[in-house]
C-alpha cells in the first residue's frame, strides 16, 4: 500500500491533485492507516495510470470518470474520436494562425517540423504491402467517395500540394 505522498511522487503529481481526484470521485484510496492516512493499493495505482494516460491525451476529468466507471468499449471509442476531432480543429486553427503570422512577416514558408509521413513514404509503404499503382488509385477513389473531408485531411497530412490534391480527388469522377 502506498501513501498519498508516495503515489503522487510515483506519477509526478502533487498531493493536492490526488486529494482533488478523491473529492470528485475519480480516485479514492482503498484503505486508511491507523493514523487515518490514505492508502492506495495496486488497483488504485492501475486506475491512476489510466487516469494519467487519458489526461495526457487531453481528455476531460468528467469524461475520464465516465470512462472508468462505465467502461463500455463503444463509449471509449466515442470519447477518443471526439478528442481526435477536437485536436484536428485546434491544429487547423493553429496552422491558419501560423500562415497568417508568416504572411505578416512576409515569409512564404512556414517554420516548424514537417509531418513524419509524406507522399513518398506513404507510397513506398503501400508498394511494400503489395499495392500496385492501380490499387493505390482505387484506394484514393474509395476514400474520396466514402469520406471526402477525411481524404482531404489525409492528403494535407502527406503535404501534397493543392494542385496535385485536386487531380487525385477527381480520379473517381
Amino acid at each position: 500500500m502506498l501513501t498519498i505522498g508516495r503515489l503522487a511522487r510515483q506519477f509526478g503529481l502533487s498531493r493536492s491533485t490526488l486529494l482533488y481526484y478523491d473529492s470528485i470521485g475519480l480516485l479514492s484510496p482503498s484503505g486508511r492507516s491507523k493514523g487515518d492516512y490514505r492508502l492506495y493499493g495496486e488497483e488504485d495505482v492501475k486506475r491512476l495510470a489510466r487516469i494519467c494516460a487519458y489526461r495526457e491525451a487531453g481528455i476531460s476529468l468528467k469524461d475520464i470518470i465516465r470512462l472508468l466507471d462505465a467502461p463500455r468499449e463503444s463509449e471509449l471509442a466515442e470519447v477518443l474520436e471526439q478528442r481526435l476531432e477536437e485536436l484536428a480543429g485546434a491544429m487547423d486553427t493553429l496552422r491558419n494562425q501560423q500562415r497568417i503570422v508568416a504572411g505578416l512577416l512576409g515569409r512564404a514558408e512556414l517554420p516548424g517540423p514537417e509531418s513524419p509521413m509524406d507522399k513518398k513514404i506513404w507510397t513506398d509503404l503501400l508498394a511494400a504491402a503489395g499495392f500496385s499503382e492501380q490499387d493505390m488509385r482505387s484506394w484514393h477513389i474509395d476514400f474520396e467517395r466514402t469520406n471526402p473531408q477525411k481524404h482531404k485531411q489525409f492528403l494535407d497530412f502527406l503535404n501534397i500540394p493543392e494542385k496535385e490534391q485536386k487531380i487525385i480527388r477527381t480520379w473517381g469522377n
